[in-house]
């Protein structure tokens, strides 16, 4: 991955430029915190979840899938605890009307040998220390102070003291006592079903994909024919009304999850085992799509930090260009919800255990990944610009498994028509197991760059050689660049090995 501290704004340019992600209604202006994935974002896109299901479900045998509403009935989310608690705290600017994440909205006092200077204010960053050190040193020099600045001690404005919350700035005007206390806001996404617009049809969009598994647990256990250990697999969108949608795709406020509850017997060793599984299993999950173990890492909850019913959570990281931040999170979430939905429906939701004749609510481990985020992850590990023959060129290094075009294929020159028909007819037949791309405009290695910008692994060029020698054509390698003579029936071996492991 490239180091540049601007290369966000890189691949964010790239992924325009190319046709990966757009923002939303762009032509009106946007909409904060949404997206639009172009021809070759919707591939990607597809390909990271077509890899998920398959290792997921497909290739497991306690593993099957689930496709539950978007909105469902309130009820459920009233028993889940999102109507009462799914909340950030929230700070408002009064002068500029910008509004703040209070948990991410750091300050802290600046003071010379004692003496207090005022205060100063930024949003979370992997550079916060730095530049409130900056902040700081321009707030003595304004005021001509001598002496020492004392260390900084940054803390997020939520946990200050309220006679300290009046004297920190605003990020956006710099002037103290403009910022409101922090205050809960929900993040759900109201909305009315049927002809009334009253209480009575007030519904909600999913916050998550998770408590449409619980809802229907029973369903699963009834006419699945599973057993405990067990699973059940879901992707599909999310609402969640984000104060601060920030750095691109990473945080939105519609996305989508690929969302896994593993249902457990009880038991304090059981879930330990289970948990660590899950987060060894999905570690290397990531390395079968590119993500390579120097991005990755783990973080643990510290259990003050947990939620009241987890037991645990691991989040897997990875390192973004703006900071290490979580890009999986594997809880052990213990019962609460088939509880919660037990109690709040009124149906029995136990699980008969036939290998030890009791009823129980199996406990979980919750596997829960964002495409969006993931798509974030493949699109910042793949992007390089390195140098070819003296030239340099943008690459993707996508692997082919997830790459949204896995094959180009290019006739040597487009003013012969032996080697047109030829090209296209190896195009069309590996269409039929690919996306792939025919282009045959242009100088070959200008060909070669513009297929390099977009990830595609392999290039074949049909030349004199192939209708003139052997039938051979030339294969390409996008990361190596090296070049070699395959047969087509070869080439449609190695691909196969390559593309579909």
């Amino acid at each position: 991955m490239a180091k540049e501290s601007s290369l966000l704004d890189e691949i964010v340019s790239l992924a325009k430029r190319r046709g990966f992600v757009f923002q939303s209604s762009e032509i009106y202006g946007g909409i904060n915190g949404f997206f639009d994935y172009g021809p070759l974002g919707v591939e990607l896109r597809k390909n990271i979840k077509d890899a998920w299901w398959e290792d997921m479900v497909r290739r497991r045998d306690d593993m099957v899938g689930l496709d539950s509403g978007i909105i469902m009935n309130p009820k459920i989310w009233e028993a889940s605890g999102h109507v009462d608690g799914f909340t950030d705290p929230m700070v408002d600017c009064k002068e500029s009307k910008m509004r703040y994440r209070a948990d991410q909205l750091f300050a802290a006092e600046v003071k010379v040998e004692g003496d207090s200077l005022g205060w100063v204010s930024l949003l979370e960053s992997e550079r916060m220390d730095e530049d409130a050190l900056k902040m700081a040193d321009s707030l003595k020099r304004k005021q001509a102070k001598q002496g020492d600045l004392e260390p900084l001690s940054l803390k997020p404005y939520d946990e200050l003291d309220p006679d300290e919350q009046t004297l920190v700035p605003s990020p956006a005007t710099g002037k103290p006592g403009s910022l409101t206390p922090p205050r809960e806001f929900n993040m759900m996404f109201e909305t009315h079903v049927g002809a009334l617009r009253d209480a009575s049809s007030a519904c909600y969009l999913r916050p998550e994909t998770a408590q449409g598994i619980f809802a229907n647990f029973k369903n699963v256990v009834d006419t699945g024919r599973v057993k405990v250990p067990f699973g059940i697999a879901q992707i599909g969108k999310a609402f969640r009304n984000e104060i601060t949608p920030r750095n691109f795709i990473f945080r939105s406020r519609e996305f989508e999850q690929m969302e896994i509850e593993y249902f457990i017997p009880p038991g304090e060793e059981e879930w330990v085992r289970y948990h660590r599984e899950w987060i060894d299993t999905r570690k290397s999950w990531f390395g079968s799509i590119g993500l390579t173990e120097e991005f990755l890492g783990e973080e643990v909850h510290p259990k003050e930090k947990l939620a009241h019913y987890a037991r645990a959570c691991t989040d897997i990281t990875f390192k973004f260009p703006f900071g290490e931040h979580e890009l999986e999170g594997i809880a052990a979430r213990g019962n609460f919800d088939l509880t919660q939905h037990q109690e709040h429906s009124g149906k029995k939701l136990e699980y008969f255990d036939e290998s030890l004749k009791s009823r129980y609510l199996p406990h979980v481990i919750e596997p829960s990944l964002g495409v969006d985020r993931t798509f974030l992850a493949v699109l910042c590990s793949a992007y390089q610009i390195d140098e070819v023959e003296g030239e340099k060129r943008t690459v993707l290094r996508f692997h082919p498994r997830v790459a949204p075009v896995k094959v180009g294929v290019f006739p040597l020159v487009k003013n012969k028509p032996e080697l047109v028909e030829r090209a296209k007819n190896l195009y069309h037949r590996l269409q039929r197991k690919w996306n792939v791309v025919y282009d045959q405009g242009g100088a070959i290695g200008r060909r070669y760059r513009r297929v390099d910008e977009i990830g595609v692994p392999f290039g074949v060029t049909v030349d004199f050689d192939t209708i003139e020698g052997d039938g051979s054509v030339t294969l390409r390698d996008r990361d190596s660049t090296k070049q070699e003579r395959i047969s087509e029936d070869e080439l449609i071996s190695f691909l196969d090995e390559r593309i579909d492991p």
